[in-house]
């Protein structure tokens, strides 16, 4: 079975992407980009905003598709994750929802973090590290 995600690659002026620490599986435990999965009557767009205004308290403007990966999870289900890039417009950072912290990390800071897997290589094959 697949499963669409969506996920919304925010930086800020000086840079820095904002991420969260997951609170749940999969990948808990670990940096990821903020998002999940789109529910039923929603596209894309729509469901990145809910995302990260659930996990990260920021309101966000939608902007490009990134990317798309696909990560195996339980049970044989496929994530298809897609990937957008997305500006902060409003709200007041908290973590939220399955993100149990949240904060700017600057690329060199990126890489030494523990992240979901496959996110240093996707970010770095879309060109963004």
């Amino acid at each position: 079975m697949r499963v669409r995600c969506v996920g919304g690659i925010v930086r800020d002026g000086d840079g820095r992407f904002l991420l969260v620490r997951r609170g749940r599986p999969p990948s808990e435990g670990l940096w990821s980009i903020p998002g999940g999965r789109v529910e039923p009557g929603e596209d894309d767009a729509d469901a990145v905003a809910r995302e990260l205004r659930e996990e990260t308290g920021l309101d966000v403007r939608v902007g490009p598709l990134t990317g798309v990966v696909e990560r195996p999870g339980p049970g044989g289900v496929t994530y298809e994750i897609y990937d957008y890039a997305a500006a902060v417009a409003g709200g007041t950072l908290r973590a939220g929802d399955d993100a149990s912290e949240v904060r700017w990390v600057s690329p060199e800071a990126l890489r030494k973090l523990p992240t979901a897997p496959g996110l240093l290589d996707a970010l770095t094959q879309w060109g963004l590290l």
